[in-house]
């Protein structure tokens, strides 16, 4: 077996066998496989893919590239994963809401790709924390606290974490093939009995459309259930961000703001409680959605979950009174400018794409593997769909580490957003639910 081969196969249209896709996942795992090799076959599979068999073959093969986790707890194992938007930081709120209700959560997460943020990333904007774990440690978090927010370390699918940064700085993240292959190789590893899935649709997802969204959200539940993994998914909305907030750390403050009751986000609130009220029921917890949702609110509402938090982060390296002295231990931007819209009206569309590639340029993203992020900067108190907007009411705070940063991203900031006259309807938070 060699890559040339196989990539060339596939370029001329045939799909390898899952013999094949388990060879070239090893040698991702070992540095067998070189990195024009892997974004040559990123690239091949985002223009001619996979198939469905292909597909499962390479989640399989990528899974089975490290090792796959068993756990003895007693609680159920679950988890959630989303496929990517702009202000989208439910998993700092749902790992510790699950655990407060029962459930065990060994959360392997990933950093920024592409446009779109990352939640280890926002996670490691607290100062001292690491989300680079061992195994073990990873086993100890989450039996002790419940939950633990972790990056795939080198046991864990390793040929993923290889080819996840290849994707995000060649171009090829947009295939289902090889986001389904990447979500589903570390959550199957994590030795999951229960996963819900949050597949955005919109101008700030992957997946412009409703067709592409339920393509992928069929995909990816019929792959997981297809491995073992009772698995829902929900098409939610990306067409404006989820958060008010694009950015690491500023995105940690709306979840401190809504966990700890100072300010609650109610489409953060909203969507946790949807995504957590499936888990709860898949795991057991609850009776059905409607039980488990009320669940989740109440784990939140009570402070629990807020205090669960607090145990990870401390568990993880950051500061043990973070919950209590969160605003004091996050970092702030030196240029906080206004972002004034050019007419009075209401906001009927936004390019969340063009919103998080502005958070990239300003140095909260990666353009290439290795980028270091700066956690401060970012775009606060976004308008949102149907808002009132004014030349006196701003579209957007900018955060930036440099006034010269800040007249970049302005005039980009202001075209992302359409003003018309009439009022403007805000989307339905979720869309669809499979599985």
């Amino acid at each position: 077996m060699d890559a040339r081969g196989l990539i060339a196969g596939l370029r001329q249209g045939r799909t390898p066998s899952a013999d094949d896709l388990a060879w070239f996942a090893r040698g991702l795992a070992s540095g067998a496989v070189s990195d024009a090799q892997a974004g040559a076959f990123a690239m091949v599979v985002c223009l001619k893919g996979l198939g469905e068999a292909g597909r499962v073959a390479l989640t399989r093969a990528m899974r089975d590239s490290g090792a796959v986790l068993e756990w003895d707890l007693p609680g159920p194992v679950l988890d959630k994963h989303s496929t990517g938007g702009i202000g989208d930081c439910v998993s700092l709120l749902l790992a510790p809401a699950l655990a407060a209700c029962g459930a065990y959560v060994p959360m392997i997460s990933g950093r920024g790709l592409g446009h779109t943020g990352g939640t280890l990333d926002k996670l490691e904007a607290i100062p001292g924390l690491r989300a680079d774990v061992s195994t073990d440690r990873l086993r100890k978090i989450t039996a002790d606290i419940g939950c633990a927010i972790v990056a795939a370390n080198a046991d864990i699918a390793p040929a993923d974490r290889r080819l996840y940064a290849i994707r995000d700085v060649t171009g090829t993240v947009e295939s289902i093939d090889l986001i389904t292959a990447s979500i589903l190789s570390k959550k199957l590893a994590a030795g999951l009995e229960g996963l819900v899935l949050d597949v955005k649709m919109g101008s700030g997802a992957f997946m412009k459309t409703p067709e592409d969204a339920r393509a992928l959200a069929k995909a990816l539940v019929a792959t997981a259930q297809g491995a073992g993994c009772m698995t829902r998914a929900l098409i939610t909305d990306m067409s404006q961000p989820l958060a008010a907030a694009a950015g690491n750390a500023l995105e940690v403050i709306e979840v401190m703001e809504t966990l700890t009751g100072t300010s609650v986000n109610a489409a953060l609130w909203d969507l946790t409680v949807a995504l957590g009220g499936e888990a709860l029921a898949l795991g057991g917890l609850a009776a059905d959605a409607e039980d488990g949702e009320a669940r989740i609110g109440q784990a939140l509402d009570s402070g629990r979950a807020a205090e669960i938090f607090g145990e990870m982060v401390a568990a993880l390296g950051g500061p043990a009174d973070f919950v209590d002295r969160w605003p004091d231990r996050l970092p702030a931007a030196p240029v906080v400018r206004e972002v004034a819209a050019s007419r009075e009206g209401f906001v009927a569309t936004i390019d969340g794409e063009a919103l998080g590639l502005t958070v990239v340029d300003l140095g909260g993203g990666r353009h290439r593997e290795g980028d270091r992020i700066n956690p401060s900067v970012g775009l606060s108190e976004v308008a949102g769909i149907g808002e009132h907007v004014s030349p006196d009411l701003p579209l957007a705070l900018i955060h930036a580490a440099s006034e010269a940063d800040a007249d970049r991203a302005e005039a980009v900031v202001r075209a992302a957003f359409t003003v018309t006259d009439a009022p403007v309807e805000d989307p339905p938070l979720v869309w669809e639910r499979l599985g």
